[in-house]
């Protein structure tokens, strides 16, 4: 463990470290965040109403659209000479979100990804390539900065250039493979293709920036040999390092001396009990740039409290299933993204990757799912092909409880994505003819 005494510590002793953190974080807001305590004045609180993370209840959420009303650094409870990094999300849906860094902002975001790198195995004699892109994403440099705080080689190989990726992956001895689950795929086929899995000396991966589900893990895993893991983080509350899993894979243990995570309905904002499936809320306790009560991430998921088996007693959040926000409503019938990936993989002819194009029709809205073949000689049967569509639609109306159209393309030509997959094309706004 990279810090034993605090990943181990009991329930009880978490709890206390908690709420103390919490009342320390709800009064640096009081202070030194204008935005955040006029939210706070009008629901009627101040310091002395927040005292316990039981009190949080009562507490106004923060939600995307509060960033955007606030940009660039309206949240930010430091001023501009303390801050000492700057990340931000994408911008693809408007402008990018910004989050800021305090030089103890930084010490503490090595060390949670030093604390999730040391509990998948990951030590000082590897050598970590790094897919992610370095920019504003947090992905790239965070992941970076706690590989060095270990002691790892690391490989800043950002994302692209697929066919040089495998040379130095090669040449370099790289050992710990660090992407997004869909890029790691791209990565595993190309490994294949290539035929130098022989060659290589990977043995673990950490994966991050969006799901990913037990069926592509499997994938990855049979095409590289290696351990694939799961890790979680938001560029608004730390980025990488909220959350991993450790050697179990039995969820993905929280660093609860640093986040408060609870569990709320989507719909109604009530809390639920631990176990309970719901969107996961966050609140932070220790930062100092941008800190946050009650975030809602959108990611659905559900809190184990119970310690795991390796030793560390911090809760536990499941692998997310999806966001809210990313959920479809097809006919009255929830659909995640994920649901469908689960049941492409495995599927013989059918690759794992694909489109899902939603489309209006009338009042409803309707689902076709463009699956990719992975072999051309299937092209030259229409019988065959015939079944391979009837096969997939079958699988998809047992496990979504809805018929969609299923549309088979080409080897290849599904786009392939080095950064976050988009899955979903939605064309509702087009004009019907």
């Amino acid at each position: 463990m990279w810090q034993p005494d605090i990943e181990t510590l009991p329930r009880r002793n978490i709890e206390t470290l908690q709420n103390e953190r919490l009342r320390e974080t709800v009064s640096h807001i009081w202070a030194n965040a204008p935005v955040q305590r006029a939210k706070l004045e009008a629901a009627g609180l101040a310091p002395d109403n927040i005292r316990t993370t039981d009190d949080l209840v009562n507490v106004p959420f923060t939600v995307k659209e509060d960033f955007r009303v606030n940009y660039p650094y309206g949240l930010f409870a430091v001023p501009m000479k303390n801050i000492v990094r700057l990340q931000g999300t994408s911008g693809t849906t408007g402008k990018n979100t910004m989050a800021g860094y305090t030089r103890r902002d930084m010490k503490m975001w090595a060390d949670l990804i030093a604390r999730l790198a040391t509990a998948v195995g990951v030590t000082d004699e590897d050598v970590a390539q790094i897919c992610f892109g370095y920019g504003l994403f947090t992905g790239g440099f965070g992941l970076h900065q706690g590989m060095e705080r270990i002691g790892a080689t690391v490989l800043p190989m950002s994302s692209g250039n697929t066919e040089r990726q495998l040379i130095m992956m090669e040449d370099m001895g790289t050992t710990v493979l660090i992407a997004t689950p869909s890029y790691a795929l791209y990565i595993s086929e190309m490994v294949n293709e290539a035929g130098i899995r022989d060659k290589l000396k990977l043995r673990v991966g950490l994966f991050g920036g969006e799901g990913c589900t037990p069926e592509m893990r499997l994938k990855i895993e049979n095409n590289l040999g290696i351990t694939a893991t799961n890790n979680y983080g938001l560029c608004e509350l730390i980025g990488p390092g909220l959350s991993g899993e450790c050697r179990e894979r039995d969820g993905l243990h929280i660093a609860e001396d640093h986040f408060f995570a609870e569990i709320i309905d989507p719909d109604t904002g009530e809390r639920l009990p631990h176990g309970e499936q719901g969107e996961l809320v966050v609140t932070t306790l220790t930062k100092e740039a941008l800190p946050l009560l009650r975030y809602r991430t959108r990611d659905i998921t559900r809190l184990n409290p119970e310690p795991c088996v390796c030793g560390r007693t911090h809760m536990r959040m499941m692998p997310t299933r999806g966001r809210s926000d990313d959920m479809l409503i097809i006919k009255g019938v929830n659909v995640f993204p994920s649901q469908i990936e689960s049941v492409l993989i495995g599927i013989e002819h059918i690759g794992p990757h694909y489109l899902l194009l939603v489309r209006r029709d009338g009042i409803s809205d309707t689902l076709e799912v463009k699956v990719e073949l992975t072999d051309t000689s299937v092209l030259e049967s229409f019988s065959e092909l015939e079944r391979i569509q009837h096969r997939v639609k079958d699988r998809l109306r047992v496990v979504l409880g809805l018929n969609v159209k299923v549309s088979l393309v080409g080897p290849n030509t599904i786009e392939r994505f080095q950064g976050k997959a988009k899955r979903v094309v939605d064309l509702r706004e087009e004009k019907q003819i």
